[in-house]
């Protein structure tokens, strides 16, 4: 299929060709018949793209302070690949889609294949959507004009905000696409609504749609016309839907407001704001969040579960449908606004100057026989059985960043890469000369020039595409955890033949301080302390989801007890956890575990989230015979103690080349196992006995 995407790197906009993406659980499959693009929304994307680094930098200073502290605790060179791999990911463009169902996933009841909907997906020949942001459209609403039902619903949740009431003169700063919008739905509302811009056809266009409607251009003092036509009683409310950098927008907004009116910004305005002007009428400003309650909870629009309608009247769903009833009914015109109707192969006459771009809104229309291939050829090139060619699911940050950049090095065959939406496999296909894209991972399975699965997916997909990979005959290498409980490690065990070499991202023992340390130290009793200054992950991301990432104990801290297996040799006998900050699900980030080996040896583990990232993110401490290695963010490990070394200095390596390499020459020449499969069992297990001696509050035997 075809997908409008642009490059963050270039700022080019081209039409790519990707998979299309398959239905999955709570999601709908709808082929794309209309989009509208929104030429004040997305020129602010394709302008960012376009800018060089330092403009880049200079918009976005909070992240340019991400960057130099990554820069002290990791390096330069990880810090600028970083950097690079981010702006490397091209972004899809488009949030108005409109088209027609043709697959339903299990969960969704309310849809059925033909229905027409509009929803948020970018501009695609087929977009997979969560129900929660899909809703119906009534038979009388042409495709075109239900394209207008997202951008909508932003502008009605700035309405919704500002709760405006019969009889009150509402002030609407900026006429381009949502502002005229919001306008219009103000007029309906019964509000006097005077609207601002310096646009004489937007300016137009809104006074046709009975609002009043003033240009500061034709000499008009926006505050003094305000206050006079209000009786010197200033705004009931302002709502603010322009884009621009200038600091006077907001000043005029309180300026024009009566004694504690509301101010709501929708757009992207400059911020400096007056403690004066505020203070003296005790104004209230809030900034409106997209379509509505629901937008960004990952709870809500990929799980599906909705807000109960009682105590929350208007989700962003909710909002679609009402602004599809205004168009319905006819208090909401926007067929008027349409610009233009552009295919969607003559996409590069709205892109290719989309900066001086007078279009308000633009309608991009789809062929009816796109497509609908999983799988796209994207280099040539050919596969054989039996000589490691490798299989990959899953195209986020860990692939892009740390896995084929050593793949690609080493020149391992790489057969076909998977991802969800198509997209980013796609993008890592192209940069790393990957035969096929494809949004199906099980075609892998079946393919019998494909030796090895490599899964990087969320974690709650590990155990399931490890056990299907083992049973289609693959070797497996699968990120950690291996899985999230023990039904789905069984389900592993079950599946493990032998035959075929099962490997998780343990990647730490593979470092060079480690490999030196084992050499030093031997398989001798002894303690070691690992912590891990992990960093805080804001609360509503997938790692504590216990359903999804199973919180980051089971997640990551595994990673410290299978180093401290290797390096004493031995497997852990029992386990005793204790954490700050616990919930009943005992998801925890900031936890001390103790482990019992069976050789006497000791580890403890801690993980931390509430430390400072300018501190190193881990230390490992080595005591045994009178002797002490530590190492030091895995740049640099100090002997104490030991005849003959005193240090090892190299740049970040936590063993992941290494472990990738050995991987694929185990894989093409056979070998012994990287991770003796019993020591990933009993690490796995090791993890879920933290757990369980968190809830119970005494040592689990593993």
């Amino acid at each position: 299929m075809k997908q409008i995407i642009q490059s963050f790197k270039t700022g080019a906009t081209e039409l790519e060709e990707v998979p299309a993406p398959a239905v999955k659980k709570g999601y709908v499959l709808i082929r794309t018949t209309r989009t509208l693009v929104s030429v004040g929304t997305e020129r602010m994307l394709v302008e960012f793209g376009k800018a060089n680094l330092l403009q880049k930098a200079m918009q976005q200073p909070d992240r340019v302070k991400q960057v130099l502290a990554k820069i002290k605790t990791d390096g330069l060179k990880p810090t600028v690949n970083a950097v690079f791999n981010k702006l490397g990911q091209p972004l899809p463009l488009g949030y108005c889609n409109v088209g027609k169902v043709i697959a339903v996933g299990d969960g969704v009841d309310e849809f059925k294949i033909g229905d027409r909907v509009a929803n948020n997906g970018p501009h695609a020949e087929f977009v997979c959507i969560p129900k929660n942001l899909v809703a119906h459209i009534p038979d009388n609403v042409s495709d075109e004009d239900a394209a207008f039902t997202v951008i909508g619903s932003i502008g009605l949740q700035g309405i919704r905000l500002c709760n405006p009431q019969l009889g009150e003169t509402i002030v609407v700063v900026g006429l381009g696409l949502i502002g005229l919008i919001t306008a219009e739905l103000l007029v309906a509302n019964g509000c006097r609504v005077i609207g601002i811009d310096l646009d004489p056809k937007k300016v137009e266009i809104a006074r046709k749609k009975g609002v009043i409607a003033i240009n500061p251009r034709e000499g008009v003092d926006t505050v003094k016309f305000v206050t006079d036509i209000t009786d010197n009683i200033g705004a009931d409310g302002v709502i603010i839907t322009a884009s621009a950098k200038t600091d006077e927008i907001i000043a005029n907004a309180a300026k024009m407001s009566r004694k504690r009116g509301r101010i709501i910004l929708v757009g992207v305005i400059g911020l400096n704001i007056s403690r004066a002007d505020f203070y003296e009428k005790e104004l209230t400003f809030q900034v409106s969040c997209s379509y509505g309650p629901g937008r960004y909870d990952d709870n809500y629009e990929k799980a599906g579960n909705d807000y109960p309608l009682p105590f929350v009247r208007w989700t962003e769903k909710r909002n679609f449908q009402a602004i599809l009833q205004a168009i319905s009914t006819g208090k909401l015109e926007v067929n008027s606004l349409i610009t233009e109707r552009i295919a969607l192969a003559d996409f590069a006459k709205i892109y290719g100057n989309i900066s001086n771009q007078a279009s308000i809104a633009s309608i991009m229309e789809y062929p009816e026989n796109s497509s609908s291939e999983v799988t796209v050829t994207v280099n040539s090139g050919t596969f054989s059985a039996g000589k490691g060619g490798i299989g990959i699911i899953g195209a986020g940050n860990f692939t892009s960043m740390t896995m084929l950049p050593v793949l690609g090095d080493i020149g391992a065959p790489l057969v076909s890469i998977a991802s969800a939406a198509g997209l980013t496999g796609t993008t890592l296909a192209k940069k790393y000369k990957i035969a096929k894209s494809t949004t199906d991972y099980t075609s892998m399975l079946s393919d019998p020039a494909i030796d090895l699965i490599i899964i990087t997916t969320r974690h709650n997909e590990h155990a399931k595409m490890t056990r299907e990979s083992l049973a289609a005959g693959k070797h497996v290498f699968v990120e950690k955890p291996l899985a999230l409980n023990k039904e789905e490690l069984q389900s592993i065990i079950g599946a493990y033949k032998g035959d075929k070499t099962l490997t998780v991202g343990f990647n730490r023992r593979f470092s060079p301080h480690m490999q030196k340390a084992k050499q030093l130290v031997g398989n001798v009793p002894m303690n070691v302390i690992a912590t891990m200054n992990a960093g805080n992950i804001p609360p509503n991301v997938w790692v504590h989801d216990m359903k999804v990432g199973g919180g980051r104990i089971v997640g990551e801290a595994c990673h410290y007890m299978d180093l401290i297996t290797y390096l004493t040799g031995s497997k852990i006998k029992s386990v005793c956890m204790n954490a700050m900050g616990v919930n009943p699900q005992a998801n925890t980030d900031n936890a001390s575990i103790l482990l019992q080996y069976e050789n006497g040896s000791t580890g403890v583990i801690n993980y931390f989230a509430n430390g400072s990232k300018a501190y190193s993110k881990e230390r490992i401490e080595i005591y045994a015979q009178e002797r002490t290695l530590i190492t030091d963010n895995f740049r640099l490990t100090e002997g104490y103690g030991f005849n003959g070394f005193t240090k090892l200095k190299t740049t970040i390596d936590k063993g992941h080349a290494a472990q990738f390499k050995l991987l694929v020459e185990r894989v093409k020449n056979g070998g012994a196992a990287l991770i003796p499969f019993d020591e990933i069992i009993n690490t796995t297990l090791a993890s879920f006995a933290a757990i369980e001696s968190l809830l119970s509050k005494k040592w689990v035997d593993v």
